[in-house]
């Protein structure tokens, strides 16, 4: 019988353990595919995480800095493809 679950894994993310944190998620979406709080979880740690820095680094320019309003609508768009996705 396994205890993993969210409430665990929010224990691991409260006490630095993201990396475990992250598989314990992972495992709860191989069940649940469709739970919400497991798809914001992963997210969030995969940013935090910096898994992706270069796109982190040159959509938080876009973000804080635009250059125009066509980039700012254009970050838009790609956070709002980049929520649906997971």
């Amino acid at each position: 019988m396994s205890i993993k679950s969210i409430t665990l894994a929010r224990i691991y993310e409260m006490h630095g353990l993201k990396e475990d944190a992250l598989k314990i998620y992972r495992e709860i979406l191989l069940q649940e595919p469709n739970n919400k709080d497991a798809q914001q979880a992963i997210k969030y740690l995969m940013l935090t995480q910096n898994n992706f820095p270069q796109v982190n680094e040159m959509r938080k320019e876009q973000l804080i800095n635009p250059q125009s309003q066509d980039e700012t609508i254009q970050f838009q768009r790609w956070l709002f493809q980049w929520n649906s996705k997971i």
